[in-house]
């Protein structure tokens, strides 16, 4: 509840701090009834095991804990609690929860729910997250629900299906000599590939996606889930702690050129824009895209204020253009390219998406009725045959690697991503970065060489794929899948934003896209936020610096922690290199940045750093 709170979240609330419980080498973090890094000797072994509740949006509930006893003893820990939660429509669920850890490596997550009255639900029961870093590729050991074991591995590509099904346990090596056993009982859990949503981790979750959702848990009828999770093998003794080293920055072989920096422009703020003229120039875009959907009323009106932006700013212009594909494929998009024509709108690229491909297709659901995406496309380049020609899924990775589009017809491939699909606390968002790296390389390996833009990629959501709507969040909270989100507001989003871009870096993008220009995804402020309506969010320095090194050779840049500070760095064409660190912690953070001309860089929370 600090103004420093304020400055980095863009809101006053904090969340609270973890509990630490720990019994010999293991330990793991109690957050909000749930447990998040599960660690033996140091190593990650899980991300979360998780008690989850959701609504027929996918929205998550967020109980009400009561009776909370938490024992922590020498070898041993133990936490009990109840919990409810609430449907919009009255109905309650009630769950009571034990979690015991002990110093032999074993822990128990056990939950019995008890519903009040019926109660509507998409998922209601375990998730387990396993990391992706170190993990992804891995051997791993299977047990299904019939009993069988099967030795496979992680996959080391994004899998758009689920890589697992019918489990029971999964086993995987924590390090040499050391396996961890999950199990899980009280239902038929299965496995997905949380990276297609940048999570940084494979989830396994109860109750199969083939099911029927939402579906009902009856009054009265209880429902009683277990994880285990057993770790055999190796020193039971924590390592001992050492003082912190500053992070030591790396930089290596000079690559692919980094991409032109574009910002979304909706119809509705172009006039802000066009008020703010200046402060665009210096922001300095390589590219405006300008979001054009008919099935929400835009149409000439909507073209001729794009053309007043387009004219009074010198930048490439791309038309992000829904198709209704309700009629005549060649007179919809006809009809498009003729008012672009009447309005005099100055375009360089123009990018399609069927309307009905904003929303997903879960497996084991029918695929909703589209035209051929070749036919949608030949359409387009009929009506535009003077300018690049994009594609792919204006939502999320997820539906582009579940609809691999044609690409033989387009110019260049295109797609979203979100890190508060499912989870929006602080370190889950950021954790989210590290799954960008398996999502253009999966992406590189459907696609090949094609041409290949990122974005509009925001902290918040810009449309709900899985449900009928976002999250309103009036409150300014963190809350997933919402329309808006307080932390953009904040450090935070700068220093999300350069960690990124250093990201997907290496992926050869011609064009990324992290914020709008104006409006709740911008660089400008609204009122009530940390800085004064009108006046440049902290995300302003990260794009513009972003803008800064586009066209500049990227220079392959590391760091001795990326889970603390990420860095992008680039080279001019006379030698000059310029780089930008991202704090990716609430820490303050000593990096060594001897490589680049200094000695040592002490950075805030959340903090961002231009060296060169």
């Amino acid at each position: 509840m600090t103004a420093d709170a304020f400055l980095l979240y863009g809101t006053r609330a904090v969340e609270a701090e973890p509990v630490r419980l720990k019994a010999g080498a293991l330990s793991a973090d109690f957050v909000n009834g749930n447990l998040r890094t599960i660690r033996h000797g140091g190593t990650e072994v899980l991300r979360a095991i998780a008690y989850i509740v959701r609504d027929r949006d996918w929205g998550t509930y967020e109980p009400e804990l009561t009776d909370l006893v938490i024992d922590q003893g020498t070898d041993a820990f133990s936490v009990s609690y109840s919990a409810s939660c609430m449907e919009p429509g009255g109905s309650r669920l009630d769950f009571q929860a034990a979690i015991k850890g002990s110093a032999d490596g074993t822990l128990v997550f056990d939950v019995s729910a008890l519903p009040e009255s019926d109660f509507e639900t998409n998922r209601c029961g375990f998730c387990i997250l396993h990391p992706i870093a170190g993990l992804a590729g891995s051997a791993v050991t299977v047990e299904h629900t019939d009993g069988s074991a099967v030795a496979t591995k992680l996959p080391e590509l994004i899998d758009p299906w689920q890589p697992f099904k019918d489990l029971r346990a999964i086993t995987h090596e924590v390090r040499p000599g050391v396996a961890a056993e999950c199990r899980m009982e009280g239902d038929t859990f299965e496995m997905e590939d949380q990276r297609n949503w940048s999570d940084a981790s494979y989830k396994t979750y109860v109750r199969p996606l083939a099911l029927p959702w939402p579906y009902v848990l009856p009054a009265g009828q209880a429902n009683k889930q277990t994880v285990s999770l057993r770790i055999t093998g190796g020193d039971s003794a924590p390592p001992a702690s050492a003082a912190a080293a500053p992070v030591r920055v790396t930089l290596g072989e000079t690559g692919v050129r980094l991409p032109d920096i574009g910002v979304i422009i909706y119809p509705d703020e172009v006039e802000t824009a066009l008020a703010n003229l200046p402060t665009l120039s210096e922001l300095g875009p390589q590219q405006l895209i300008f979001h054009y959907d008919p099935t929400r009323g835009h149409g000439l009106a909507a073209l001729q204020s794009f053309a007043r932006l387009a004219a009074a700013h010198p930048a490439g212009t791309t038309l992000e253009c829904v198709v209704a594909c309700t009629g005549d494929l060649d007179a919809e998009l006809s009809d498009v390219a003729g008012m672009a024509r009447q309005a005099e709108l100055r375009l360089s690229a123009i990018a399609v998406s069927p309307s009905v491909d904003r929303q997903s297709t879960p497996p084991g659901s029918a695929w909703p009725e589209c035209p051929p995406l070749e036919d949608v496309y030949a359409a387009a380049r009929r009506a535009f045959p003077d300018i690049r020609l994009g594609g792919g899924m204006f939502s999320y990775f997820t539906e582009l690697n579940r609809k691999r589009v044609p690409a033989g017809q387009l110019d260049f491939i295109t797609h979203c991503t979100c890190p508060i699909v499912h989870a929006a606390d602080d370190l889950s968002v950021m954790q989210s970065l590290e799954a960008l790296p398996f999502i253009t390389q999966s992406a590189r390996a459907i696609f090949g060489t094609k041409p290949y833009r990122i974005g509009p990629s925001t902290i918040a959501m810009r449309q709900n794929p899985y449900g009928g709507a976002t999250k309103d969040n009036p409150g300014g909270q963190r809350i997933a899948m919402a329309d808006r989100d307080p932390r953009h507001a904040g450090q935070f989003a700068a220093a999300w934003t350069i960690g990124y871009a250093a990201r997907v870096a290496p992926a050869g993008l011609e064009q990324l896209t992290l914020s709008a220009f104006t409006g709740p995804f911008g660089v400008l402020a609204a009122s009530g936020e940390p800085v004064a309506e009108g006046q440049p969010r902290p995300i302003f320095g990260a794009i513009k610096g972003l803008c800064d090194l586009a066209g500049l050779a990227h220079v392959a840049t590391s760091t001795s922690d990326e889970t603390k500070v990420l860095a992008l760095a680039g080279r001019s064409a006379s030698g000059e290199t310029i780089a930008w660190l991202a704090n990716l912690t609430a820490d303050e953070v000593r990096v060594d940045v001897s490589v680049l001309g200094q000695d040592q860089l002490v950075m805030a929370p959340y903090a961002i750093a231009r060296i060169g």
